[in-house]
């Protein structure tokens, strides 16, 4: 009785890491080249460029905030220097709201991966859904301002994003890069600099910011797969407004990266999770956690934090529907391009870049502990 139990359990914990293998191997290519694309925007899309177009209060500087987000690769807690670095130089607090939604929602390492893992209709509608949360958010912040007006001081905003940072991944300088030289324009003067630095930033410190919770996401994958029944959730959880509450409360608290969620989402739709209930889990997953609501709080007022949440709330909802529908009117069944995935690219190529993601995880893990 004893060895099969302890045989059993091998099992389940072999086919554990046979599934979370086959999850890194299928999102391993897009995973390296969404990271390459963010260290050609880190090279040469200058910060200040950010700034100069999200000042005022108009809507204007919402939609920009919104878009200039989107193909940004940080995460929630990542995204907090960067996003009240905007509002120090000046961006309205709608703006910054914006750009604090749709940077963490989504971004291209996050779309390459959907791409690899879900199916090419939600890799469209994963940045639209991220735009147009962003823009109802940031317009609400600004329709609805809080009663006293004035800026907190610089070190009550420094403050909360240095602390939070700090227990996220052991850096004081943010997500953002912009302390240890890659935002100074004169620190790499030549376009073969820029890049070097773009690649460093990307295969460094993005690795060493995401990198684990990409493996975290991929091995959760692999767990559902293994472990969850085909047609669990159609089951058990149902389709409609009661699964989009349940990724609701599942995703609000949740702290994962946008692209480390996008394997998590895979393989609930694999189980039976509508198209609109991983929207949900996509979209309110990254968005929201303790660190961000708390620095919001701090930084930019209780109204406009109230207003963060509600938005992602709203959206997120009234999105899964309109997902749903949209798949069901164009007849498409997306278990079936999800469990056709693997046929992108050669398999040598999906193992290859595994096995570089878990070299540069590694290397990153074992630099950080070595350096503090």
């Amino acid at each position: 009785m004893y060895r099969e139990q302890v045989g059993g359990i091998m099992d389940i914990f072999t086919d554990i890491l046979k599934e979370s293998w086959n999850v890194l191997v299928e999102a391993g290519p897009y995973v390296l080249f969404g990271f390459f694309v963010a260290g050609l925007l880190k090279a040469f899309v200058p910060d200040s460029f950010m700034a100069k177009h999200l000042g005022g209060d108009s809507v204007g500087s919402v939609v920009k905030a919104s878009l200039i987000g989107v193909p940004l690769p940080l995460c929630s807690c990542g995204v907090l220097p960067a996003a009240l670095g905007l509002r120090r130089q000046g961006a309205s607090k709608g703006a910054t709201t914006a750009f604090m939604i749709s940077t963490p929602e989504t971004g291209v390492d996050s779309m390459a991966v959907t791409y690899a893992l879900i199916d090419p209709l939600m890799t469209v509608i994963r940045p639209v859904a991220a735009s147009i949360t962003a823009i109802f958010a940031g317009i609400l912040v600004n329709a609805f301002p809080e009663k006293k007006k004035e800026p907190l001081p610089l070190g009550v905003l420094m403050a909360p994003v240095e602390h939070v940072h700090e227990h996220e991944d052991g850096h004081q300088h943010g997500g953002c890069g912009c302390s240890d030289g890659h935002c100074d324009p004169n620190s790499n003067p030549t376009a073969y600099g820029k890049f070097v630095g773009g690649m460093q930033y990307a295969f460094g410190e993005m690795i060493q910011d995401i990198g684990r919770w990409l493996l975290v996401g991929v091995a959760i994958a692999g767990i559902i797969s293994a472990a969850m029944p085909a047609d669990a959730l159609n089951e058990y959880v149902g389709s409609g407004f009661l699964s989009y509450l349940l990724m609701l409360v599942v995703a609000l608290p949740l702290y994962v990266c946008a692209t480390a969620s996008t394997p998590i989402a895979a393989s609930l739709l694999l189980k039976g999770l509508s198209p609109g209930a991983a929207l949900v889990f996509l979209l309110a997953g990254p968005a929201t956690n303790g660190a961000t609501i708390t620095v919001m709080l701090k930084s930019l007022g209780k109204r406009a934090a109230g207003l963060y949440v509600l938005s992602i709330v709203i959206c997120s909802l009234g999105l899964a529907w309109a997902v749903d529908h949209l798949y069901v009117a164009l007849g498409l069944d997306i278990r079936a391009v999800v469990s056709e995935v693997t046929e992108a690219l050669p398999h040598w190529v999906g193992v290859g870049s595994g096995l570089v993601l878990l070299f540069l995880v590694g290397r990153s893990f074992i630099g950080s502990r070595s350096g503090g």
